[in-house]
């Protein structure tokens, strides 16, 4: 446990919170304002697919976003301009549309279902978005809905949403893993789905220069007196070689490193406190920032996690993310050539 002062938990709490934009992220952001600027036209609403693998940045994408928007009371009703909701695991339709009642504040409805049904549920679901003036609804973990359901399943899943789509005149995004591309596969979505996005992990072979962006980004925000060279090659490197170019595991790795600085008192981040948090991850010789830059071993992402429906297990059905080997950066930039 890292002995800091009040004020360094604060700062070491808004770095951890901290939201850095790179490309990719910034244009699902613009794909998010459009579906709502179009909504106001009216008509069939276009919807959303955003997929992205474990660690991408889709829920702090999601997080941030949210943040824009603020419920309002206003005369007897809550407007909701937002509908952000996720889907625990191992839900079946029914529970879900409980769920998104209890995310819009209907707290007491696992009591209704009893009474109403499951169309009734969704009925007042779609009356309370028109009631709450939603202007746009964000659902994620949206494989967890259609994972190791049959065909029938998912076109019912599918027929339920565009229902609501269609009655409350709210366009939908739906966000998951990979293989939550299947809804798209449905008939009631392969044409509703207009636009379709993806969070890639970074990959030092398509350039480093987002990488090296975003880190520059990333330091901006680190609460030092002087900002630290994130960007040099004597970190950047060592920082992609633990992370993989995985968004998740690099800022775990940058938040211990920097709650190690604060608890010195340093006026910077070094190399040494990165080195110091990594030994969380590594031990000894497999510590990339103990390592010169020539001795560097890297692997960036060669295929993402999909979903196997012709499997004949249910363990043998999620295929994990697929790395390349271990090489060197000279050799990783020839193959990628």
């Amino acid at each position: 446990m890292y002995q800091l002062t009040a004020k360094q938990q604060t700062d070491l709490t808004q770095f951890k919170n901290c939201f850095v934009e790179h490309p990719a992220l910034t244009q699902v952001i613009a794909d998010f304002e459009r579906l709502r600027s179009n909504r106001q036209l009216g008509g069939e609403q276009q919807c959303m697919l955003l997929t992205g693998d474990t660690g991408s940045g889709k829920s702090h994408l999601i997080n941030h976003y949210n943040e824009r928007f603020q419920r309002r009371q206003i005369g007897d009703a809550m407007t909701c301009p937002l509908l952000v909701s996720r889907i625990p695991s191992k839900l079946d339709l029914e529970q879900t549309m409980i769920q998104l009642l209890h995310d819009m504040g209907q707290f007491g409805s696992e009591f209704r279902k009893r009474r109403t049904g499951d169309i009734g549920l969704t009925e007042s679901l779609v009356k309370l978005l028109r009631l709450c003036e939603t202007e746009l609804i964000i659902i994620n973990e949206f494989q967890e809905l259609i994972e190791f359901k049959s065909a029938k399943d998912r076109q019912s899943i599918a027929n339920r949403f565009k229902y609501i789509s269609e009655e409350a005149g709210v366009p939908i995004v739906i966000v998951g893993m990979p293989w939550a591309e299947q809804i798209a596969e449905e008939p009631q979505w392969a044409s509703r789905l207009i636009c379709r996005r993806s969070l890639p992990y970074f990959k030092l072979s398509d350039g480093p220069e987002q990488f090296v962006r975003f880190l520059k980004g990333l330091a901006l925000r680190m609460p030092f007196d002087v900002t630290p060279k994130l960007e040099s090659k004597h970190i950047a490197l060592p920082l992609f070689a633990v992370s993989r170019g995985e968004t998740r595991m690099l800022k775990h790795l940058l938040n211990e490193a920097v709650a190690l600085a604060l608890e010195d008192g340093a006026e910077t981040l070094s190399h040494g406190h990165l080195s110091r948090a990594c030994n969380l991850y590594f031990s000894g010789d497999d510590n990339p920032f103990e390592q010169g830059i020539s001795k560097l071993k890297f692997t960036e992402v060669k295929n993402y996690s999909r979903y196997n429906p012709n499997a004949v297990s249910l363990d043998e059905a999620l295929v994990a993310t697929r790395f390349t080997d271990r090489l060197s950066l000279a050799q990783l930039l020839k193959k990628s050539g």
